[in-house]
């Protein structure tokens, strides 16, 4: 299932779909980050701030307005075999 960064719970493991455009998507790919690149989602600020990932054993904080265009790929925990 895609959600953008904002909107995947604390802990989350999830992959990069889609990086914004231009030079936002630009400095984020300097940093590491590049579609079916894992991250997990370590904390998100309340009030529109930071939103804190870990990337190859990194921690790097992401401001409110690109982590909310940063489209993740989140799989579901919850699915059991019948």
């Amino acid at each position: 299932m895609k959600m953008t960064l904002n909107a995947i719970e604390d802990g989350t493991q999830a992959i990069i779909a889609k990086m914004p455009a231009g030079e936002c998507g630009q400095r984020l790919e300097a940093l590491g980050l590049y579609p079916g690149k894992a991250i997990t989602k370590i904390s998100g600020m309340p009030f529109q701030g930071p939103v804190t990932i870990l990337l190859d054993q990194r921690q790097i904080a992401i401001g409110h307005g690109v982590s909310s265009r940063l489209l993740v790929d989140v799989e579901s925990r919850d699915r059991t075999s019948s």
